[in-house]
């Protein structure tokens, strides 16, 4: 039996790759004639670019820029001949900021400006950035200062590049702005289709999990809607403009990157078609499948692309109350690997077994199925 392991990371729990090794490890244990294919997939959020960088061969590098307090510190990418690919949670993920810090109106993005404006530098010809898994609803601000622009308030003080500064800038300057050439290619592989704006917004929808207060969502939001209002109107009917924070809205307006799915192409670059040719099973997977998973996420995004007659099983830190009867999607079943109830933190700590027990459980299940 062929199984393909394409599961997307745990948030904030294991990596993709960790995730597809600990499933290969219960099937081992219950399947005696198994090949499981690890196949690691990201959709734009965190791992992504670790999932792709294994098959493009890319060499892994370090780049100084600001950090999400405003100090310097090291943020990697990963480079070959003229392409380069980073994701912006290697510097601003949600994992990365400590629970008591997680203000996402007061971290920095600047420093993904200021990388792009030195791999440009360096002569990348195409960047690939996904963008999701960030702490920060700044509305784009810091792609915009880390390029050059600066934000002043009504005393003509320089502000920093964090959401903060949306409620009380007054004035702009773009007199130091580092202009993207015509021939440097930048794609945002995205993770939802959100736009900017609005109650389906990066503000209202994704807001929340990342420490803001739900009294300001309507005051961020409407300020945001201001600031491009001013900058870039365009931006705001833009789909996707909305992931990581908008982060993807600062890159459209000020980096002229295009939006991509991250998932389609995550599985175009790692050949992902290929590797599913002739498989019995398929497995994909992400921390929480919810009603979010089928706008732009990793396991509905493989599920679509696995050819029809082969069947796909999801295995997911936990099942949301608002999926869809199964099946949808071309996903036949689902699992949760939670086995007990317990403190979030040790769910977090003992995913890797829950992982293996449930793949193993299956295991047994497709055992029965042949017998």
């Amino acid at each position: 039996m062929k199984i393909v392991i394409a599961p997307d990371s745990f948030k904030e729990s294991l990596t993709a790759e960790q995730v597809a090794q600990a499933i290969k490890k219960g099937f081992e244990q219950s399947i005696a004639d198994v090949e499981c294919l690890l196949c690691p997939v990201g959709d734009g959020g965190e791992g992504t670019v670790d999932a792709i960088r294994h098959s493009l061969e890319l060499e892994e590098k370090w780049q100084e820029v600001t950090g999400p307090f405003g100090l310097k510190e090291p943020m990697r990418y990963f480079q070959k001949g003229q392409i380069a690919l980073f994701e912006v949670a290697d510097l601003v993920g949600l994992g990365k900021i400590p629970q008591e810090k997680r203000n996402p109106l007061h971290i920095q993005t600047r420093g993904i400006g200021e990388l792009i404006r030195q791999l440009i530098d360096q002569g990348m010809k195409e960047i690939y950035i996904g963008v999701g898994g960030t702490a920060s609803n700044d509305g784009g601000i810091g792609i915009a200062a880390g390029l050059g622009y600066r934000f002043y308030d009504k005393n003509g003080k320089e502000l920093p590049a964090c959401g903060q500064t949306l409620l009380e800038f007054v004035s702009v300057s773009n007199s130091n702005l580092h202009r993207i050439p015509e021939d440097v290619k930048i794609r945002i592989l995205a993770d939802v289709v959100s736009p900017l704006c609005g109650h389906q917004g990066a503000t209202y929808t994704f807001g929340k999990q990342k420490g803001l207060d739900p009294a300001l969502f309507e005051t961020v939001d409407l300020t945001v809607q201001r600031f491009y209002e001013k900058l870039s109107p365009a931006t705001l009917s833009l789909k996707g403009a909305g992931a990581g924070g908008g982060i993807a809205a600062g890159l459209f307006a000020f980096a002229q990157a295009s939006i991509v799915s991250g998932i389609d192409t995550c599985l175009d670059l790692i050949d992902f078609d290929e590797k599913v040719s002739g498989a019995d099973l398929v497995i994909v997977g992400e921390g929480r499948l919810d009603c979010q998973s089928f706008v732009g996420k990793a396991p509905v995004g493989v599920a679509k692309r696995t050819p029809n007659g082969v069947p796909v099983i999801a295995i997911c830190g936990s099942l949301s109350e608002d999926l869809p009867p199964l099946p949808f999607e071309n996903i036949e079943a689902a699992f949760s690997i939670l086995e007990k109830s317990e403190p979030l933190e040790d769910s977090l700590k003992n995913a890797s077994l829950y992982l293996e027990h449930t793949a193993t459980n299956i295991g047994r299940l497709l055992n029965l199925r042949k017998d």
